[in-house]
């Protein structure tokens, strides 16, 4: 498949040199970029019209609760800090099954694609003891199926409440079952390939929710299998005292003893370090999914993304789960980001090239890749056009790059690409039916919230 886009009014390459064209032509064959120039000749199979458009690189979510979709929100929760919040939810999240998880998935991932994201991950970690033990696989397909490149990170519970866990003792796993299921994913699906579409990463959920063995049995196996590890972390001050008083350290300390820091790590949030635990990921290019609205959201407080880059911190960006945030609207994600730290740091503390950045090449780190995030040839073709010729984005041509970071009225993609496939055009899904999908995600929601109350 040859695609030639013409006319276009901008093209936001983010390379080294954050090189930015105008008035040029993209032309994209089979799965990469080939040629980006001014009047392009070529023989293509679909002509795109890039007038009055500007064209950007696939953002790139780098955390990401899919099936958190269907409890987006609920108002017993809309003001509750993060325990709480997740106490409430585990009731309604134990009912998923297999349907729930695959429509709550297209759910998140079309939001994901109309918002100018190519490529995500998710962290599924609730495997309620009467679901199918093959959810992630569920969540596989629907990525299949609407065109995403996907991450997906195989969670896992092992520490109940009866364990002095969090979670319900019917919502975790034994170590065993997860570190066989998570052998399994890794050898069915994992590519490892140059725009492989596909890539398994394994997740322990979090300090107050696995247990001290089985962060340490997946570490060994995410290495020997040559895949990469994430979790949350240092998310909240109830974690941290969670880890004092069951560890007796903070919780970088804490999975540092695991052996949990490194190139191959990357940690959610990230919000309550030291200066002293910034510098040590740093060291050990530990990344971080920064997650500014769900921490809002949450109350949970602002991560020190300035600091961490100071300190060459791989950061990405994220949207988080779908019921703390409460959308995937991963380019609202940029704006959000880059307001969120001039409130602390002043109007200088991050600009709109930095933050999307961090949604592009700095997502594209974070996952260990080196195949997106800059539109160039040889990259792959994922990218995004916003056309600025519509009412949000009048009287701000004065910089057309930055006016759909900055004017925040609208942030639907016209065109998103994904692999050298259109999935988006027009502003719409070209894969699946977004109205028949939002209905049958009404349903299932509604159904399982109500369950929770028999």
């Amino acid at each position: 498949m040859k695609i030639l886009i013409k006319n276009l009014l901008r093209i936001a390459t983010m390379d080294d040199e954050n090189t930015v064209y105008s008035d040029a032509d993209l032309f994209i064959e089979g799965s990469q970029i080939k040629k980006i120039d001014k009047n392009i000749c070529e023989d293509a199979d679909e002509i795109i019209d890039g007038t009055n458009k500007v064209a950007y690189p696939g953002l790139v979510n780098t955390h990401h609760h899919l099936y958190q979709t269907l409890t987006r929100a609920i108002p017993s929760v809309q003001d509750s800090k993060l325990f709480d919040w997740l106490v409430y939810l585990y009731e309604v999240w134990r009912k998923i099954k297999s349907e729930e998880v695959y429509i709550s998935a297209l759910v998140g991932l079309g939001e994901l694609l109309l918002t100018g994201c190519t490529t995500t991950t998710d962290h599924l970690y609730l495997f309620p003891k009467d679901a199918p033990k093959t959810l992630i696989d569920d969540e596989i397909g629907a990525a299949k199926d609407i065109g995403i490149r996907f991450h997906p990170c195989r969670g896992s519970m092992s520490r109940g409440k009866s364990l002095g866990g969090l979670p319900p003792d019917d919502v975790v796993q034994t170590e065993d079952e997860i570190l066989k299921d998570s052998l399994r994913l890794i050898d069915e699906y994992h590519d490892s390939s140059k725009f492989s579409m596909l890539q398994i990463a394994l997740a322990p959920c979090s300090p107050f929710s696995v247990t001290t063995d089985l962060m340490r049995e997946t570490a060994k196996l995410a290495r020997d299998k040559g895949v990469r590890l994430h979790t949350h972390l240092a998310e909240t001050i109830d974690e941290e005292n969670y880890c004092l008083s069951t560890y007796g350290k903070r919780p970088l300390a804490y999975v540092e003893t695991m052996d949990w820091l490194g190139s191959d790590v990357w940690f959610a949030h990230c919000v309550h370090l030291s200066r002293e635990d910034v510098k040590s990921m740093g060291e050990t290019r530990t990344g971080v999914a920064h997650c500014p609205t769900s921490n809002m959201r949450l109350g949970s407080g602002i991560a020190p993304v300035p600091m961490m880059i100071e300190n060459g911190v791989p950061v990405g960006l994220a949207v988080d789960g779908s019921a703390s945030n409460d959308s995937s609207d991963m380019l609202g994600e940029v704006r959000q980001c880059l307001l969120l730290h001039r409130v602390l740091g002043g109007a200088d503390a991050m600009n709109v090239q930095e933050a999307l950045y961090l949604a592009t090449r700095g997502g594209a780190k974070v996952l260990g890749r080196n195949d997106i995030g800059i539109l160039t040839p040889g990259f792959s073709a994922d990218l995004f056009l916003v056309d600025v010729s519509t009412i949000p984005y009048a009287g701000a041509h004065h910089d057309p790059v930055a006016a759909p970071i900055l004017c925040g009225a609208s942030h639907i993609a016209h065109t998103t690409i994904v692999n050298g496939k259109v999935v988006v055009r027009e502003r719409k899904l070209v894969t699946i039916d977004e109205r028949k999908v939002a209905e049958k995600a009404n349903v299932l929601a509604k159904k399982n919230f109500e369950s929770t109350k028999e």
